[in-house]
């Protein structure tokens, strides 16, 4: 009994500490304004690199902030302001923005490095728990990633801060990538090595649906045998095939929704509710490509054809990002 109490303490502890971070997301998600558009405005602009940079827990986050930008298609690296000051403030140039992470706006190794940054017109973009502050007073930009408390009970750790501010730097490099058009084929190149490169270089041959796994219905079937193909198949999708294997529509669970919303459909046929020419890639083509040109049509599903146009199989989006490890039901 006395070990359960205390896991389920450990537990109740547990959920404060995530709920106070929580809570600290959304406070600074609801002060979120026309300082982030400029920020977001300076960085499209910048014809350098972004550098980044903090000390302390600051500092391991502005770490994390440079590689999200940098594997974003925004080239970033950090800059340890301490290193900074023994020469590494030459790597600093008047192309680039300067990014700071501070908690108390007061980073002592941090405002030492402002004065050359300012002298080369570095544009400075603040991440800072206190606006008036002496970095504040010098950034062109202060993003207010201000909390009102630590998570924890003593509230001392650098916890619902880093947190923060660790959003924060997400928001801006994912926003940045959506405006600069960042598509999953230069995201690709961006990442060559390790199982994410490797998916998105394989085939769509290698990972779609193939044989008995493949959901079909002849241009005949009723709505029912549609439906009942479709759950099979758990695509969310089923390939109409006419003579000879001939490739002649496509219906997705969405016109089998739509259908039955009607009410009109006991007659109804596959040839009927099917999407004529529907979207197709070659089993050659690297999912990279295959994912790029779902977004651009905006579908989930896509018939795979070899170089002669027939059928090989068909694909969900999960299977090019997931492996195929998620199901549609």
């Amino acid at each position: 009994m006395k070990n359960d109490l205390a896991a389920e303490r450990i537990l109740r502890r547990a959920r404060a500490v995530v709920s106070e971070e929580m809570a600290a997301i959304g406070k600074v998600r609801r002060r979120l304004n026309q300082d982030f558009v400029q920020a977001i405005r300076i960085l499209r602009r910048c014809r350098g690199k972004v550098v980044v940079s903090g000390m302390g827990k600051s500092g391991l986050i502005a770490r994390k902030i440079a590689a999200t930008l940098s594997s974003t298609g925004c080239p970033a690296f950090f800059l340890n302001p301490a290193e900074s000051l023994h020469g590494d403030l030459g790597s600093l140039d008047k192309r680039d923005v300067l990014l700071i992470l501070s908690n108390s706006g007061e980073t002592e190794e941090v405002i030492r490095v402002l004065p050359r940054a300012k002298e080369l017109g570095v544009k400075v973009i603040s991440l800072l728990g206190v606006k008036n502050s002496t970095i504040a007073r010098v950034s062109d930009v202060v993003l207010d990633c201000w909390v009102t408390a630590e998570a924890g009970t003593l509230g001392l750790v650098p916890t619902a801060s880093t947190t923060v501010c660790l959003v924060m730097g997400d928001a801006l490099a994912l926003v940045l990538s959506e405006t600069k058009g960042l598509t999953s084929r230069e995201f690709a190149r961006l990442h060559p090595a390790g199982s994410l490169g490797e998916r998105l270089r394989e085939k769509v041959g290698a990972v779609c649906r193939r044989g008995e796994a493949l959901p079909v219905v002849k241009p005949g079937a009723s709505v029912k045998e549609i439906s009942g193909a479709i759950s099979r198949g758990g695509l969310g999708a089923v390939m109409v095939l006419g003579h000879g294997n001939r490739l002649e529509g496509i219906i997705v669970d969405g016109d089998l929704r739509r259908t039955l919303s009607r009410g009109k459909f006991a007659k109804l046929t596959a040839r009927e509710l099917m999407t004529k020419n529907p979207v197709t890639v070659k089993e050659t083509e690297s999912l990279s490509a295959a994912i790029q040109l779902m977004e651009s049509k905006a579908i989930y599903q896509v018939v795979v054809v070899n170089v002669r146009g027939a059928v090989v199989g068909l694909a969900h989006i999960h299977d090019l990002l997931g492996r195929g490890k998620i199901e549609i039901k």
